[in-house]
Order: C-alpha cells, then structure tokens, then sequence
C-alpha cells in the first residue's frame, strides 16, 4: 500500500477524526459510551456500514441520479444497517439489547451520510474502502477512549469486570450525560491541541467541505447565513426606529 492509500486511512483517525475534529456523530458518541463494550459493538457496527455502503455508493456513482442521490445513498446504507442488525441480533443478542434504538440510527448517522457525500461519490471504489475504514475506526478509537475514561473513572470498572483500587474513587456523574459532555469536551481540548502543534487543522474557515447537509443547504459558506441573519436583524430595527 503506497502512501497516498495510506494517508487516506490515517487521516480518519487523526487529522479528520469524525468525532473529535469534525464534531460529527454527537449523539451515538454521548450516548454509547458509559461502558466499553457498547461503544466497541457501536464503533465495529458503524465501521462495517461505513466501508459497505462507501464501496456501494462509489460503484454506483455514475448510475445514482444526481437530483435523487441523497434519498439513495440513505437506501443503500440502511439496507447494510439492516443487515448489521439482523446478525447482531441472531448471534450477540445482548450487546443488540446493550444498544438498542441506537443501532437502528447508524441509517441517520451523519458520519456515513458525510463521506458518502464528500468521498464516495467523488472517487474510486478501492479508495472510498479505505476512506470508510480510515472514518470508521476513528469512530470506534474516538468512543473506546471516551468509554474508558467515563467506565473506569464513573463505574470502576473497565468492560464489565470491576477494577478493585477504583470502587472507592469512583466518580459516578462521569457515567451519566453531564459526564459524557465533560469527557467529550476534554477530549476533543486535547485532540485540538496535538493537530495545531502538527500543524494540523485549522478552524477560521467557515465553507461547506464536509458537512453532510451541504447538498440541500445552497450555500456555500455558514457566513452567508450569519450575514443574512444580521442584515435582517439591522432592517428591523430600522423600521422601528422609522
């Protein structure tokens, strides 16, 4: 594998990680960590989708319509989440139980919804797997150090066994939603630290490259919304002055 390939993987799991540099996929990372193995069932379910419905769409790319592509590209990913769910449910029915309605909206993650957007569409099939594999285990590295910290410091625990020296440490508001905010913004602080001493990503650009909504959004930066917002707001208060 040359480095070209090879960047593609690595920057999905450090300088575009999708949780702790794009922000993306808020709600299954808050809501899956309180313990390790549920963010591991959560990061291997959502990687898997990801490198199937990436290689899927790329191999699609010149037949999908490009007025409908977004409604197909949410076919074809929940078509493979269905798929996740059904083995996950034969054969490890208590981590599908573990997850619960959460499985079923990898459909909506905006993560797989992104890259099918910003890459899959865009490049060849072999590059769009590595992409969804880079993306992917991000995902699932982003979740089992947020999992770690909130299970072992929250609950004494680390993937179920209890950690003795911990019980009597335990700092339980890390396992619930509080917590996973705080953990959250502590981990991203950190991932934000090392990229900007590598020189890595920079955050005053405001343009639509990677958000999965830019397709029906129109615009082409988030400033013409802030403008718009503040002209109106300027023109209101003209007329009541008037």
């Amino acid at each position: 594998m040359n480095c070209k390939k090879l960047g593609i993987i690595l920057k999905g799991i450090i300088t575009e990680n999708p949780v702790l540099i794009l922000v993306l996929g808020t709600c299954p990372t808050l809501a899956q960590t309180g313990s390790v193995i549920s963010a591991l069932g959560m990061g291997i379910a959502a990687t898997l989708v990801l490198i199937c419905s990436n290689a899927a769409i790329s191999a699609l790319r010149k037949i999908i319509p490009d007025t409908v592509r977004i409604p197909c590209y949410i076919v074809v990913i929940a078509g493979f989440v269905s798929v996740v769910q059904m083995l996950m449910h034969a054969y490890l029915p208590d981590l599908y139980d573990m997850m619960g309605v959460y499985l079923a909206l990898i459909v909506v993650n905006c993560i797989i919804l992104g890259r099918a957007e910003m890459f899959a569409r865009k490049n060849p099939v072999f590059d769009s797997v590595l992409d969804g594999l880079g993306m992917g285990l991000g995902f699932l590295v982003a979740l089992l150090l947020m999992a770690t910290v909130r299970e072992v410091l929250g609950n004494g625990s680390f993937a179920g066994m209890e950690i003795p020296f911990m019980q009597s440490v335990r700092i339980p508001i890390l396992t619930q939603a509080p917590g996973g905010f705080l953990v959250f913004g502590i981990l991203i602080a950190v991932m934000n630290k090392i990229t900007e001493k590598q020189g890595g990503v920079k955050r005053k650009s405001f343009t639509c490259e990677g958000c999965p909504q830019a397709a029906l959004c129109g615009k082409t930066s988030c400033t013409e919304t802030t403008e718009v917002t503040a002209n109106a707001g300027e023109e209101r208060k003209d007329g009541e002055n008037a």
